[in-house]
């Protein structure tokens, strides 16, 4: 078991959690970080007494209110300064979008365990990353991770993701473009941040999955489908025609428990049970696209997947506009696409890690 761990973005939906993980298995934290919600940053430390914290650009109220004893890093350079300071064996990196990537990186250098929700950090830099250091926070990753425990992925003819179809699922092709961001967060299964629940309901998070997959389990075999539910997380087809399929309650506490303490999360709930007598009937639906016509890009992405560094740039920013109000839910799929399209070619020329930063400022620049 790990005796403490460190969390970025520890005030988010992930993070917020995991701290709840950290009390259920008796697990220490050494360190946190987080953004703009510093009220909720000063509840945290109190309650679970850190020795440091990083925020980028505190507050004089936040500073006033500050423990004596935690020591504060801030600025550009203070998230690193922390990492390399912390003794901690496990980091849980819950940082959102593409700024998760540089402490991901700084975890694996310096050989510890990396619990990953950043789903960004795979999606635009898989091919760099050593994922044998990695333990992915995510509901499906886990589950197929569990499925193929003491088995040889030669063996495998097949991954496939669940979906819930997020909050649109039910409407009209024609209806889904024009709905209002007060809809589009309504997810009916999951309490996730604004940016996730938005990628949820037009497949844009489910292309980051497919991404995630074809670097953690080395196969490009990957298709989704919908399971209303979200009760079945993740299957396996093997090549002998066995269909192996992982159900739980739908929380993320059970892959977080399992990041953070493997052997006690194996021997104690973290989550409630599922009733299988009192489940809903199951069913899978193929991803309609012309409900989510980004769900045609998977096939492309799989054939070349260094353009996760496109489709996640244009996906924050085309996801930033919508919640702004500059663009219209349907809007995104054009930004996307259009942003694919344009730099379709510029992927062949990336080679490393400066690569990735001038290719994913050129995207978003051309926004």
């Amino acid at each position: 078991m790990s005796k403490s761990v460190v969390i970025l973005g520890s005030t988010g939906s992930i993070g917020t959690q995991a701290l709840e993980v950290t009390q259920t298995l008796g697990v220490g934290v050494e360190a946190l970080s987080g953004g703009r919600n510093e009220a909720l940053l000063l509840e945290q430390i109190h309650a679970h007494k850190p020795q440091k914290v990083f925020l980028p650009q505190p507050s004089k109220g936040f500073l006033k209110n500050l423990p004596s004893q935690v020591a504060l890093f801030a600025g550009t350079q203070g998230l690193e300064e922390m990492l390399e300071s912390c003794r901690s064996p496990v980091i849980l990196n819950a940082l959102s979008g593409f700024a998760g990537l540089k402490p991901t990186l700084s975890t694996l250098q310096h050989n510890k365990t990396l619990a990953l929700a950043n789903k960004e950090s795979l999606v635009v830099a898989g091919w760099l990353l050593d994922t044998k250091g990695m333990i992915p926070i995510d509901s499906e990753h886990f589950g197929l991770w569990s499925l193929l425990q003491g088995r040889d992925i030669q063996e495998v003819a097949q991954l496939y993701l669940s979906a819930s179809g997020g909050a649109l699922r039910d409407l009209e092709p024609e209806q889904i473009p024009y709905q209002s961001l007060e809809k589009v967060l309504k997810h009916p299964n999951w309490d996730m941040g604004a940016h996730i629940t938005i990628n949820a309901a037009n497949m844009l998070n489910k292309l980051f999955e497919v991404l995630e997959a074809r670097w953690l389990f080395g196969i490009t075999c990957i298709d989704a489908c919908i399971e209303r539910t979200s009760s079945v997380h993740a299957l396996v087809r093997f090549k002998d025609q066995s269909l192996h399929a992982q159900l739980s309650t739908p929380d993320m506490k059970l892959p977080i428990a399992h990041a953070l303490a493997p052997k006690q999360a194996c021997q104690q709930a973290s989550i409630a049970p599922l009733d299988l007598c009192d489940l809903p009937p199951l069913k899978f639906e193929p991803i309609d696209t012309r409900k989510y016509p980004l769900w045609a890009l998977k096939d492309t992405l799989l054939e070349n997947p260094k353009l996760g560094v496109v489709l996640n740039a244009s996906a924050e920013v085309a996801c930033q506009a919508f919640i702004k109000g500059q663009i219209s839910f349907g809007q995104i799929v054009g930004v996307v696409q259009e942003s694919l399209a344009r730099f379709s070619n510029a992927t062949k020329s990336l080679a490393n890690l400066e690569d990735i930063y001038t290719l994913d400022a050129q995207v978003r620049a051309s926004i």
